[in-house]
């Protein structure tokens, strides 16, 4: 990993181009809360751990309900000391792209009155290719973007730092 985390509660937002970073986060930050798609705590024995483990499940078509959902799970965590990962796109992308941010995202940051620190990854390069091939995945961490910033501020920070932190390499 390049670069260092600030001490402190955080809202870290990841760029997502491959399974790489959901398997990385546990071993980058300490005990992270990760935000996670819904389906994967339907997979037998994986969903429960994950539950266990305090991950936070974001049921994307649900909107407003679901925001309030992972509000109260977000900010328990929070209060346990763990850092907080979203992946603000909501997907995986491909090596390159830049997809506009999600909703929930914006919504999170403002009612958890967090700094978020943006970390881009290099891990589409290697990944996306249909006969794989060894490679190393860097983690590049941005600087801390303070918490209070309106929505489209917040929302376009994050965005290039995250974009434009993966277009260094």
């Amino acid at each position: 990993m390049e670069g260092a985390l600030p001490d402190g509660p955080m809202l870290i937002a990841i760029k997502h181009e491959s399974f790489f970073e959901a398997i990385d986060t546990p071993r980058l930050f300490t005990f992270p809360a990760v935000f996670a798609k819904h389906e994967l705590f339907r997979i037998p024995g994986w969903g429960h751990s994950a539950l266990v483990y305090g991950l936070i499940p974001v049921a994307r078509e649900e909107g407003a309900k679901t925001l309030r959902a992972m509000l109260a799970l977000a900010k328990q965590r929070v209060e346990e000391g763990r850092p907080l990962v979203i992946f603000p796109e909501g997907t995986r992308v491909a090596h390159g792209a830049s997809p506009p941010l999600q909703a929930g995202f914006a919504g999170l940051y403002k009612l958890l009155r967090l700094p978020v620190v943006p970390i881009a990854v290099d891990s589409g390069a290697t990944y996306h290719h249909v006969v794989k091939r060894p490679g190393r995945i860097t983690y590049k961490v941005g600087e801390a973007i303070p918490a209070g910033l309106p929505r489209e501020t917040v929302e376009a920070q994050v965005h290039s730092a995250i974009n434009a932190l993966n277009r260094s390499n």
